[in-house]
């Protein structure tokens, strides 16, 4: 039988259900992510897992907020720096989730893991937004579809990959935040997994093409065939969050988005504290610092979102003043 989770509140510290030895790795789990924090987080990952090899099999649920709960694998390497209170995953697509509370927007989750942005959007505190979270492994979705469950079923699931047009494809990788269908050629190793397009919820009725949306592409190697299979979602009043690889001097997803689409590249300038609009991609140059990471950018048509960003950036000059 599974041992119940521990607990663990971000807001209060407070860590309950967790016996002596595991409220040590709490602590050099946490204390390993204040250090590495300074580098960002190399090493981190592979020291957490080394750690989880001694630990009892069971999951953490991690208080996000007063309505949020979000669970997985004690000593998970890549979700473990939630124990830092002082970790701030992904801030900049924070910033603008905490900023659209009051928008009616549907958040589409591809490649959502266990569901962290699925549980946050649809949270109180961000809005109790309507998401479906999309993820096509079969080792991460089990764990997936229990944070659906934590948090009521208050999400909706989809067991696929995103990709250009709809189909099959092979899902591979070692790590589970890493899982992608980039090179796949329908045979070898890995699993073979469904693939759909973004504009296939349109035409499945999973959304209307006149809502309003913000999109993450989470998808490993596979965003501009994602951005591809999205031009009518695209032409309305979409958001997509997708990620620009610190080890790729090319830029070549924000490339594609300035260069190939009629979509706006937007991305956060830690240097101005702004979501600044790109017109040349060596600002990317700058930003960039660490080859190991992924840095979140965005991409809209949409006069609506342009305009809440624009707001977004005066709030922010406002609290800086």
């Amino acid at each position: 039988m599974a041992l119940p989770p521990i607990h663990f509140d971000r807001t209060s510290g407070s860590l309950e259900g967790a016996n002596l030895w595991e409220r040590t790795a709490a602590l050099a789990l946490t204390t390993g992510s204040k250090i590495s924090s300074h580098f960002s987080h190399r090493g981190y990952n592979g020291c957490a897992n080394l750690l989880r090899k001694t630990l009892p099999e069971r999951n953490i649920a991690i208080k996000l907020n007063a309505d949020a709960t979000f669970e997985f694998p004690y000593g998970d390497g890549y979700w473990s720096k939630l124990l830092d209170r002082s970790y701030r995953y992904e801030d900049e697509l924070e910033l603008l989730f905490r900023h659209s509370a009051d928008i009616d927007y549907t958040l589409l989750d591809c490649g959502a893991n266990y569901g962290y942005w699925s549980v946050l959007a649809s949270s109180a505190p961000f809005g109790s937004h309507k998401a479906i979270a999309i993820e096509p492994s079969s080792q991460n979705f089990p764990k997936l579809a229990n944070n659906a469950r934590v948090n009521g079923n208050r999400f909706e699931l989809m067991k696929c990959a995103i990709g250009a047009t709809r189909g099959t494809a092979r899902l591979s990788g070692t790590k589970h935040e890493a899982f992608s269908i980039a090179g796949s050629t329908g045979g070898g190793g890995g699993e073979e997994v469904p693939v759909i397009a973004l504009d296939n919820l349109i035409d499945d009725g999973k959304v209307s093409p006149d809502g309003k949306f913000l999109i993450k592409l989470d998808v490993e190697g596979v965003e501009i065939d994602a951005i591809k299979g999205g031009t009518r979602l695209l032409q309305g009043d979409s958001v997509i969050m997708c990620e620009e690889h610190g080890n790729d001097p090319d830029h070549t997803v924000s490339r594609y988005i300035l260069e190939q689409t009629p979509l706006k590249l937007i991305v956060y300038d830690p240097r101005s504290n702004r979501l600044e609009t790109v017109t040349e991609l060596s600002i990317l140059d700058r930003i960039k610092v660490s080859s190991h990471v992924g840095y979140n950018v965005f991409g809209t048509a949409s006069a609506f979102w342009q305009n809440r960003i624009s707001a977004l950036n005066a709030d922010a000059a406002r609290r800086m003043q």
